[in-house]
């Protein structure tokens, strides 16, 4: 069997995050359609870490992809990422495994991607300030692909190690078309005036107070993942319209919304729907300029099979490919 072998580099190389939003637009768009099979992701605790198993068929599109997750939380003692991940593309016609791919840098470009399209569909058109809570890998690619959809002439940087803010700013700064990029002085100099919010870091508890949000605001949420996490506030959530990119998997995990219906702040009514009932025009994206709108997203691996498929696709087309012969 001969398998195509994709590596970060050639993912970087072959989609693009505007590419990447329209596949996510797919993905979330027959997700909510149920014209995809998505069992909720499987779990495998070990006695040294954690593995997660997320396979998807899109039926429309007839595109299948399978990503495993492994989280060890020791690696980095041994030089190693904390967080590893591959994904595999398999054909709809014989089941073969067509390629292997990078699975840190698609999950990256997928979610930032996701988050793109949410701002696409629940920013205001004219968002220009945009603020950003941490300075990792994914606290770039959401910022990456808001910079796609909306012309933002002011990027705000919070987070907790002075180095990694001054370099993702750095970096920022050297962008086309680069923003104004500012360290935040305080959360809530961040937050207020800004017109979209990303939270994306690994924090158990909000990042910043809800009180201080300006009407109009939109809030993408992708960095808590578990029921017991919860980045952003009780009170944005109750003031805000919750949009989730799975219903199902964020009942399940997404602690930012878990944490509020446990408690009643919210119930299950209040959740507005799913991105991807908004793409298809089954539901209302932004109704006005003061709504507060909110987007939770933990990661579906609908998002995993049309991004790897995207980007098969793609880098064949650019000659990126290395055929291995297994």
């Amino acid at each position: 069997m001969k398998i195509r072998v994709l590596s970060a580099g050639d993912v970087h190389k072959a989609l693009s995050m505007s590419e990447a939003i329209e596949a996510m637009r797919s993905a979330f768009g027959q997700l909510s359609a149920n014209k995809s099979v998505v069992p909720l992701r499987t779990r495998l605790e070990t006695d040294q870490g954690l593995l997660l198993f997320m396979p998807a068929f899109l039926t429309q599109s007839r595109e299948i992809g399978f990503k495993m997750v492994s989280i060890w939380g020791d690696n980095p003692s041994k030089g190693l990422p904390a967080i590893l991940a591959l994904a595999t593309v398999i054909d709809p016609n014989t089941g073969q495994p067509t390629a292997l791919i990078n699975g840190e840098a698609l999950t990256a470009l997928r979610t930032g991607a996701g988050g793109g399209l949410a701002a696409d569909l629940l920013a205001r058109p004219d968002a220009r300030v945009v603020t950003v809570f941490g300075s990792g890998v994914q606290a770039r690619a959401q910022l990456e692909a808001v910079c796609v959809v909306r012309q933002v002439k002011e990027v705000r940087i919070v987070g907790r190690t002075p180095s990694s803010v001054e370099a993702f700013a750095e970096e920022v700064a050297g962008w086309p078309n680069a923003p104004l990029v500012l360290a935040a002085g305080s959360r809530k100099e961040a937050v207020e005036g800004a017109d979209i919010i990303i939270a994306a870091t690994t924090s158990e508890k909000p990042v910043f107070d809800g009180r201080h949000l300006s009407p109009g605001a939109h809030i993408t949420g992708v960095g808590s993942y578990a029921p017991h996490m919860q980045e952003v506030d009780e009170v944005t959530v109750k003031q805000a319209k919750i949009v989730v990119d799975s219903l199902q998997s964020c009942l399940a995990e997404a602690g930012d919304l878990i944490i509020p219906l446990d408690k009643g702040v919210i119930t299950k009514l209040d959740i507005h729907g799913e991105l991807g009932s908004i793409v298809n025009g089954d539901l209302s994206g932004r109704e006005s300029r003061e709504e507060i709108t909110f987007f939770k997203s933990v990661g579906v691996a609908v998002q995993d099979a049309a991004a790897a498929n995207a980007i098969l696709r793609q880098a064949e087309a650019q000659g990126l490919v290395t055929m291995v012969e297994l």
